[in-house]
């Protein structure tokens, strides 16, 4: 069974950084591309950063250069690092594994608020 766990996420001031992690299965990281998505109230859930399965990542272009996406194959981790955070960039962020197969998972979200 596919489990993904999120973490880190928390009360931050602008401009400061936060470090999401998602906890995934063992093997989860072989078989899945990964990725965070966010969801602020009132909105959609949108795309913030990927990381395929073969290695590589992909970036919102609200995100790309503030967030970096990178998998711990030792650890079974995706994790996010988050610099120069924004008001905008409030949201429960979810983590998501994908396969072209057509399955998918997603993690239950953690809170991130920047807020003054």
């Amino acid at each position: 069974q596919v489990q993904l766990v999120e973490s880190g996420g928390g009360l931050v001031q602008p401009g400061e950084s936060l470090k999401l992690t998602c906890a995934a299965s063992r093997g989860i990281l072989d078989a899945y591309n990964m990725a965070w998505y966010r969801q602020a109230r009132g909105k959609e859930r949108e795309f913030v950063a990927g990381v395929w399965r073969t290695g590589g990542a992909t970036y919102a272009d609200s995100t790309k250069d503030r967030f970096t996406i990178y998998r711990d194959m030792f650890r079974n981790t995706v994790d996010l690092e988050m610099i120069n955070l924004k008001f905008d960039d409030t949201a429960v962020y979810y983590c998501n594994a994908w396969n072209n197969g057509g399955a998918e998972y997603w993690g239950q979200g953690t809170q991130v608020i920047v807020s003054s």
